[in-house]
């Protein structure tokens, strides 16, 4: 069949797609795209993969794709990073008979234009491209036009800079990706600020785009394009249960069931850390089937008209989105120039400690991190060090290492034997009576035990 292009592949290869699952790293997996599927995605993306190592690694195509397909999942879209055109294509000839388009993630703007031309001359399945937006409209706009005249058949737009992720990432731009959508003659994706069914027509009627593409948004609503915002262990439960059909890696599950639970685990904390300690898929079902029946004495318990707590609009066992709060610039003044962390330890609210070393003492709750409840160690004499406590030399291992050498001694505190090593080698010598001695014995001699050493040493 020859191969589609722009419009027509979008209405007949991808079915006209609007509701798109976005490339997570270790989160859209088989499971949670068919998943997905049930509840109204018509399009999903694989994880992002590394073109180089999809190359050159059997075992990193078998686990990320060939055994990460079925007949239920498609229309497919692998997508790939690369910097070289030529290992992209490699990565794309190997993955385009599990598929229905190559994309590109664009975080890389080196060769962009050869990569995508070179992919779409060799291919037997279109190129399609996702990228971010500059804060520039027009300089986005002819990025874009770049991209179509080197073959890109569908253009996913990110309304966000690269600079604007994690806390930093604030409101994507829909002004961008509409001037985009007027520039081009291809398909136009639209990504960011997709939190509900209404946010996707909305972005469709603002931008004219053919289709809105979730990530954050789907992955603690599933259910997100059917326009339901269903109780947590609905969805919970039945990807389970795919789960179990399809296997993935018990880190994709648990990271789902944190999204999913997020705003529940807020409230039952205790169960938070159990659901990071759990080691097999039927313990993560056990604290979900745990949550779900706190949930319903959390219910039980409800009084009649009460509201959600917080800004939350609904209760925290259903489906809602996580709204990270936008960047601050006057953050630091409103605090005094202190940093969140400095308030916290103010206020008690995490007793000084980071996220990482509250986790650490869970699982030790002898371990401080107080320097002033440390224990002193004695310096080593030379470099300032902590010194060996078992040290001959009063050293740490690196200078004794240093002076036992020089000076052919042991130190059995460190593990260092140069005298009695070479006082075996001297004795083994004079028991072959056929093995000729040379003229100089001892640590210093030509070819001898310290000439050897040293050059192991070097």
């Amino acid at each position: 069949m020859p191969k589609l292009q722009g419009f027509e592949f979008w209405s007949r290869t991808l079915g006209g797609a609007r509701h798109v699952v976005a490339p997570m790293v270790d989160q859209s997996e088989l499971a949670w795209r068919l998943l997905s599927r049930r509840h109204g995605a018509q399009l999903c993306y694989t994880p992002m993969l590394h073109a180089q190592v999809f190359v050159r690694d059997a075992n990193y195509r078998k686990e990320n794709l060939y055994c990460e397909v079925c007949p239920e999942d498609r229309p497919l879209i692998v997508q790939f990073c690369a910097n070289d055109p030529e290992v992209f294509v490699q990565a794309a000839l190997l993955a385009q008979d599990y598929c229905d388009a190559i994309d590109l993630n664009l975080g890389c703007p080196q060769m962009i234009a050869k990569r995508v031309l070179l992919a779409h001359e060799k291919l037997s399945v279109p190129v399609t491209c996702k990228i971010r937006v500059f804060p520039e409209i027009d300089k986005t706009v002819r990025y874009a036009q770049m991209l179509e005249k080197a073959g890109c058949q569908l253009l996913t737009v990110h309304g966000r800079t690269k600079e604007q992720k994690g806390p930093l990432s604030g409101a994507a731009s829909w002004e961008h990706i509409k001037a985009v959508r007027k520039a081009v003659a291809i398909p136009v994706f639209a990504n960011g600020n997709i939190q509900c069914l209404q946010d996707v027509e909305r972005c469709i009627q603002d931008t004219g785009v053919q289709g809105v593409m979730s990530a954050e948004g789907n992955l603690h609503n599933p259910a997100l394009f059917e326009g339901r915002s269903p109780a947590v262990w609905e969805l919970a439960e039945e990807y389970l249960d795919i789960v179990r059909q399809h296997p993935c890696p018990l880190s994709c599950v648990r990271a789902h069931l944190f999204k999913l639970w997020h705003h529940t685990l807020q409230v039952h904390q205790q169960l938070r850390e159990e659901l990071a300690r759990v080691k097999t898929l039927e313990g993560i079902a056990a604290v979900s089937r745990a949550l779900k029946l706190r949930c319903q004495e959390d219910m039980s318990r409800q009084e009649e008209g009460a509201r959600p707590t917080g800004d939350l609009p609904f209760f925290h066992w259903i489906c809602q989105p996580c709204v990270r709060p936008g960047p601050k610039e006057s953050t630091k003044e409103s605090s005094g120039g202190r940093s969140k962390r400095a308030l916290e330890e103010e206020e008690g609210g995490t007793d000084g400690l980071s996220k990482n070393k509250q986790k650490k003492q869970l699982r030790n709750p002898h371990k401080t991190f107080n320097p002033c409840l440390k224990p002193k160690y004695a310096k080593c004499d030379q470099c300032g060090n902590p010194k060996g406590n078992r040290c001959v030399f009063n050293l740490c291992r690196g200078c004794c290492k240093k002076r036992a050498f020089r000076e052919t001694a042991d130190c059995p505190g460190h593990g260092l034997l140069f005298k009695t090593k070479l006082e075996k080698s001297l004795t083994w010598k004079g028991t072959q009576p056929g093995l000729q001695e040379p003229p100089q014995t001892g640590p210093g001699a030509p070819g001898g035990f310290s000439e050897v050493v040293g050059s192991a040493l070097a």
